[in-house]
């Protein structure tokens, strides 16, 4: 079920090339890399590929009846956040920020990527188990940073066994539950947020949940609510 590499330029990118080029990449295969030379992350941001840490992908098969494809951010979101809780010492607490990211405090701990590929969706997973990066932007943090590094390939068993079973989850109840989980794993309502891509008016607010189709809601400062289904979101350090 995995197929561990050497080096390649982006397992996303080589799962997406099987596919569209009439390749069968079964559910359930993940591609982990030991080493990306262009690994990236949301607007082609380039992802930081230091040695043990996890990078990997995997591929979903939209079938009739399946939830939106955008929520398969929450299952992964959910499977990283039990992969990384459970290496953590107690009283530290990983936590989700909508849509695809798992923080420790305001550090960036892990990253998830979703890439259509015909009817399928890739996703790519980033785990800082061994370093972190220095972000001009944002800090980063790995869970080496709180103990003993982590085995890249027990992280890598323990991950595909809890995607495959958020999966069954998202399929087999839909997106109710896998919401109510998300909330009780992320940042707490009332979190100030900041919305908006770069070069955009940027949209502040404070966390107030997420939409029955996964959307964030945030709630103005005129006390309107907005609905933001994609998109950059960030903690706001600004607001009080």
């Amino acid at each position: 079920m995995i197929e561990y590499l050497a080096q390649t330029g982006s397992t996303n990118a080589d799962l997406a090339a099987r596919l569209r080029a009439g390749g069968f990449v079964p559910e359930g295969h993940w591609l982990v890399a030991d080493r990306q030379t262009a690994g990236r992350g949301r607007q082609g941001r380039e992802w930081f590929d230091g040695a043990g840490n996890f990078m990997g992908s995997t591929v979903v098969h939209q079938r009739f009846g399946d939830p939106a494809a955008a929520t398969l951010a929450l299952v992964a979101g959910l499977a990283v956040h039990e992969a990384v809780a459970a290496r953590l010492p107690a009283g530290v607490e990983a936590r989700l920020k909508w849509p695809n990211d798992v923080l420790v405090g305001t550090a960036k701990l892990a990253g998830i990527l979703l890439e259509r590929a015909a009817d399928s969706v890739v996703i790519g997973i980033g785990v800082n188990l061994a370093s972190a990066p220095s972000l001009a932007d944002r800090q980063a943090v790995s869970l080496a940073g709180f103990g003993a590094v982590p085995d890249r390939d027990a992280f890598a068993a323990d991950l595909v066994r809890l995607f495959d079973s958020e999966l069954d989850r998202w399929r087999s109840f839909g997106t109710g539950p896998i919401v109510k989980r998300w909330l009780a794993a992320a940042h707490p309502p009332g979190t100030p947020l900041v919305a908006g891509e770069p070069g955009e008016v940027p949209v502040k607010g404070r966390f107030v949940g997420l939409a029955e189709d996964g959307a964030l809601q945030l709630r103005l400062a005129d006390g309107t609510l907005r609905v933001i289904h994609a998109g950059e979101v960030r903690l706001d350090t600004q607001q009080p």
